[in-house]
């Protein structure tokens, strides 16, 4: 089957859905402040997990129908054992063109190469500041692991790699033009993230607030942003920083939201589709696959599931929406 004959899936909305994010686990051994508070102990237990039978056959099923891009995340997908095992069976599976993964990266330099070798062709990382005091705040845990890291996925050839530093006022805001200069020094992609009212997490970090046009205007000061692309299935809008290699993104899911062109859905850890990552529509596929549904009848079932995706989700007007966390959505 070429590109230009493969099939399609649209959401009610005429969207064509061609990415799925899909979620190892909902563990993670940060506890960043707005996304998985200190103490949270509330995480599905081992045997709800799809098992990599299951993931693999989901995401077959999610290839046959159109999607060619998939982004392994967490939680910390690094924590689940069997990561390099999934990330090449499905970096096997024909229809599929991007790989990606999500991590913290703390734990990412001793598999770098193991994960590029897996089929993973490139990492996005957590990253919300340069200082070490600021970032045991923010995380409870140390910088440096994350610094060694990053350093790795370039040594492994996983690229390009993207920053995603979720802006903060009164927290992290300072260090947007920092970010940006680490980002240059090291070939490095940036962008920044408006906080998100997800879960009682992110509700309690709203008052940390920033809409990104403030942080774009202060970057003006310093750089010349010139509009660019760059390849992958997100949201960001993308500018490049003149006389550098170097692009910058800003995620503007309040501001600016992005959902007339939504292009994804979260597979969570227990077989849960999320259709949308500001509302609580969903679809459970575990108890199908455990009921010994066929591959035609999961396809059709993943169909169904679409026509629940909502036009858009309400973060500015419906702030307590969403009451999970951010970590068993899947990012």
């Amino acid at each position: 089957m070429t590109k230009q004959n493969r099939p399609k899936l649209i959401d009610p909305f005429g969207r064509v859905i061609d990415y799925v994010r899909v979620s190892l686990t909902d563990k993670c051994n940060f506890r960043c402040f707005y996304c998985l508070p200190k103490g949270a102990k509330d995480f599905e237990p081992a045997g709800n997990y799809l098992s990599a039978d299951e993931l693999v056959r989901v995401i077959r099923a999610f290839s046959e129908l159109g999607v060619r891009r998939i982004r392994l995340t967490g939680g910390e997908p690094l924590v689940r054992r069997d990561l390099p095992e999934i990330a090449h069976r499905i970096g096997h599976l024909g229809n599929i063109d991007d790989l990606s993964l999500s991590t913290n990266a703390s734990l990412l330099a001793p598999h770098a190469r193991a994960l590029k070798a897996a089929g993973i062709s490139r990492v996005n990382v957590s990253l919300d500041t340069l200082h070490p005091d600021r970032f045991r705040k923010i995380t409870n845990a140390e910088l440096q692991p994350v610094l060694d890291g990053l350093m790795a996925t370039r040594e492994a050839g996983l690229e390009p790699v993207k920053i995603n530093m979720v802006v903060m006022k009164g927290m992290n805001d300072d260090e947007v033009v920092d970010m940006a200069e680490f980002c240059i020094e090291h070939g490095f992609t940036l962008r920044y993230i408006e906080t998100m009212p997800v879960g009682d997490a992110g509700r309690d970090a709203s008052d940390r607030y920033l809409d990104l046009d403030t942080v774009k205007k202060r970057l003006e000061r310093k750089f010349s942003l010139i509009p660019s692309v760059m390849k992958g299935g997100g949201p960001a809008r993308y500018f490049s920083i003149e006389n550098t290699d170097v692009n910058i993104g800003f995620i503007t899911p309040i501001s600016q939201h992005f959902c007339e062109t939504c292009n994804r859905i979260r597979l969570a850890v227990d077989g849960t589709l999320y259709l949308c990552l500001g509302q609580e529509n969903s679809y459970a596929l575990k108890p199908l696959l455990r009921n010994g549904i066929d591959n035609d009848g999961l396809k059709a079932a993943i169909v169904e599931a679409l026509a629940l995706k909502p036009k858009k989700h309400e973060f500015r007007d419906k702030p307590g929406t969403v009451v999970r966390f951010m970590s068993s959505t899947g990012g």
